[in-house]
């Protein structure tokens, strides 16, 4: 009987060991996703520039044929060269764990900064000109070239995150809403501003 007892006490130890170390092991990750739909959630987008943004996109093949128009014209007369263009977007994008192109008196670009300033990731903001009339050759033959990025079309402004484009403001408010911002950059590898890259974890333990 003293035998079965203690074998009893020694399994009931293991499983408890076992419960608490997976419970410590687990602790993080849910503190780590919590975190991120909290930072997600301490962010809240312009409900009336979100509806607008929206209602751009029913815009684009209007706005598509209008910046090519404009790029065939302003780019000839500049004599600007299609491939240097893109090689520049795509020397951008590699250089920069997030990108945004935008007009300077927009207000869905003026709403993405300020999502991205709220949000604590650093960030590269190109601005190509005050407004989409505004712009020079080069800038008219960028919009079109920066229009080929997914289907967004060739509205400003235009995020890239990891150097994938994850759309304008429309699509930046959707990510913060369904708390996946902070997802969309952990997979881009992209830390906040002042994030140490080594922390001493004493979790690693239990690892």
């Amino acid at each position: 009987m003293k035998s079965y007892g203690l074998l009893l006490l020694a399994t009931s130890a293991s499983a408890f060991q076992t419960t608490t170390v997976s419970a410590v092991r687990s602790a993080p990750l849910q503190m780590a996703a919590a975190s991120e739909a909290a930072a997600d959630a301490a962010i809240t987008p312009n409900a009336a520039i979100k509806v607008a943004a929206n209602g751009m996109s029913l815009l684009k093949p209007i706005f598509a044929a209008e910046a090519s128009l404009q790029a065939a014209v302003l780019g000839g007369l500049a004599k600007v060269d299609p491939d240097e263009v893109k090689a520049a977007i795509e020397f951008e994008k590699k250089a920069n764990g997030v990108l945004i192109y935008t007009y300077g008196l927009s207000p869905f670009s003026s709403e993405a900064l300020s999502i991205l300033d709220k949000s604590g990731y650093p960030y590269k903001n190109i601005e190509l000109g005050a407004e989409w009339f505004l712009l020079g050759g080069e800038e008219s033959q960028t919009r079109v070239e920066l229009g080929k990025a997914g289907d967004f079309g060739t509205s400003l402004p235009k995020i890239f995150v990891g150097g994938e484009c994850v759309g304008g403001c429309a699509e930046l408010v959707n990510l913060v809403e369904e708390g996946k911002l902070d997802e969309t950059m952990k997979k881009a590898k992209v830390s906040k501003k002042g994030a140490a890259s080594n922390k001493p974890n004493f979790l690693s333990m239990f690892s």
